[in-house]
């Protein structure tokens, strides 16, 4: 359940939403048309609020809605402060390598539009 509290990750969100939308099937219906119509039931509060702002029938498709609900969620002040966070990252004095790596990546994963390619 995504409420629209800024703690929450909206990628997380889609990511576990399309999991559990992968394990419907229905003959004849594209995957597509089952995410459009259940993604309402996996909003509550602010977030329900804000999908319900929006006309009946105005977001056609699955890619709308991603599109919308990430430019909210995730606007693009929060993208830029995470690349801020990873250009400027350092391994601080008392921190072994793997810790600083394990760092570096949770700092990574909390932008997934940074845009930097990442380690191996």
């Amino acid at each position: 359940m995504f409420h629209g509290l800024p703690n929450e990750d909206p990628y997380t969100h889609l990511a576990t939403y399309i999991e559990i939308c992968n394990t419907v099937r229905i003959t004849g219906v594209p995957e597509d048309a089952v995410r459009l119509s259940l993604f309402l039931f996996s909003l509550s509060r602010e977030a329900k609020r804000w999908f319900h702002s929006f006309k009946a029938n105005s977001l056609k498709t699955w890619d709308e809605v991603v599109e919308k609900f990430l430019k909210k969620y995730f606007p693009e002040s929060k993208t830029a402060k995470g690349k801020a966070a990873i250009s400027s990252f350092h391994q601080f004095l008392d921190e072994s390598l793997s810790e600083a790596l394990e760092r570096f990546r949770g700092i990574l994963s909390k932008t997934p539009t940074h845009g930097f390619s990442e380690p191996i």
